[in-house]
């Protein structure tokens, strides 16, 4: 009955499948490793088939016996703060030399078959703090609903924030996260914006990292997708009159997914909206609040009745310079040379944004952050978007005002897009070297 080490740094890829009665039938549990000490996770299916006993050596007692979970209200409920069973790493050892054919068991889904959208998977992050405190110990809970009061700050009055981040699962069978303190940080500054505490950055990655590990099973593998992870949070706490929220829940679920635009890397169809503005200066837009997103579905759901894939937001005082698609950035190349609207309050200063810019200088572009003009835009050689859903998604034509212009050659792929687009995703799943220093290895 311990705390696990604050970093996980190296998790078993097997699933134990051991000899023990809860409740009258055998269970099976994982085991993460945790600075060489162990931490046994509840079984997901307590019924599922017997593989073979294993006994763990009492070297205290100086003698064996067989192995049984702690409790039932494990196997719904656990928490790594005071529930978790410890087993250091000579019985670890002993457990590995039984099970001479332990594998790694992924989720039985199409991975083939995986759109964009929310697979149901086993566990969820959740801890609280009140609006003048720190975050409690977190739990790891079923996924499945919570109780939300109906005075909710977040229902009431939109105090709300989310991230979206992605997990690769390598050859070899570990798991990447992609610059996962760049979330962490990004959500204080919204925190901070809607008058709402946050974890810190080490509480995030770490909250991460248990959600990931405790779902491990649902990242696909290699080439079929990635895990995409949700954090939240959200003024939980009963509030009436327009006040912050008296209490603050920070969550994280997660689902396997594929493609964001069902185009894949195929190139996408964009219309530039002229009526209706996603931002305005000293408003939101530069935070990821969830009240930024519910009011462009009209114009997206309008735009894609057309044919288009999404639409294409221009600035709310002159209705000239170029801002962001729906949910995406958006880069115009000329030449060797890239544009991107400039981060000034009214867009998401974008992870994969970021990103993109850096190895595109690395590369020997020019990159050049200002006011990208429509007019540049229909003169463009090339433009994509760049997301975390949908890391770069190349542009094959754009709409403005009835004229439509089109991009990236016959198959409508930019040579550069194609070229960032494989030097990102390479470096996300470990296939190339990082020396940038990017991702983080779980196990």
């Amino acid at each position: 009955q311990q705390q696990p080490p604050a970093s996980l740094s190296r998790a078993s890829p097997t699933r134990l499948k051991l000899g023990g009665y809860v409740g009258g039938g055998m269970e099976s549990c994982d085991i993460i490793n945790g600075g060489g000490r162990h931490f046994i996770l509840p079984s997901l299916k307590p019924n599922e088939t017997f593989i073979t006993s294993a006994f763990f050596n009492n070297n205290n007692a100086k003698t064996k016996r067989p192995f049984s979970p702690t409790s039932l209200k494990l196997q719904n409920h656990f928490s790594f703060g005071n529930t978790s069973v410890l087993v250091d790493s000579s019985i670890r050892r002993s457990v590995s030399s039984t099970l001479s054919t332990e594998t790694l068991e992924l989720a039985n889904i199409s991975w083939d078959e995986l759109g964009f959208g929310l697979v149901e998977t086993d566990y969820m992050y959740v801890t609280k703090c009140s609006n003048d405190g720190d975050f409690s110990k977190g739990e790891l809970l079923r996924f499945g609903n919570i109780e939300l009061s109906p005075s909710s700050g977040v229902l009431n009055y939109g105090q709300g924030l989310f991230e979206g981040m992605k997990a690769y699962r390598k050859k070899d069978g570990s798991i990447l996260l992609f610059r996962p303190e760049e979330n962490a940080m990004r959500m204080r500054m919204g925190a901070e914006r809607m008058c709402m505490p946050s974890p810190t950055v080490e509480q995030f990655v770490e909250a991460v990292k248990l959600t990931v590990l405790a779902n491990k099973r649902w990242v696909p593998p290699p080439g079929k997708g990635s895990l995409y992870i949700r954090p939240l949070l959200m003024g939980s706490g009963a509030v009436l009159g327009l006040a912050p929220a008296p209490e603050y829940t920070f969550l994280i679920y997660v689902s396997p997914v594929g493609n964001y635009f069902k185009e894949g890397l195929a190139p996408i169809n964009l219309v530039v909206e002229n009526e209706y503005h996603r931002a305005t200066p000293g408003g939101t837009g530069g935070i990821k609040t969830i009240g930024n997103y519910a009011p462009v579905l009209k114009a997206q759901s309008a735009a894609k009745a057309k044919g288009y894939s999404d639409v294409l937001y221009l600035d709310s005082v002159h209705k000239r310079y170029l801002e962001e698609v729906s949910s995406c950035n958006v880069f115009v190349v000329k030449g060797r040379t890239i544009f991107t609207p400039e981060i000034k309050g009214t867009i998401l200063p974008g992870i994969t944004r970021k990103s993109i810019i850096d190895v595109a200088r690395k590369q020997g572009f020019l990159v050049e952050e200002r006011p990208v003009a429509v007019e540049e835009l229909l003169a463009a050689d090339e433009v994509f978007c760049t997301g975390t859903a949908v890391v770069v998604s190349p542009v094959g034509s754009i709409t403005y005002l009835g004229k439509r212009v089109s991009y990236g050659g016959e198959n409508g792929v930019g040579a550069v897009a194609q070229q960032l687009y494989s030097s990102l995703t390479s470096l996300q799943m470990g296939q190339t070297d990082d020396p940038m220093g990017w991702t983080v290895q779980l196990y």
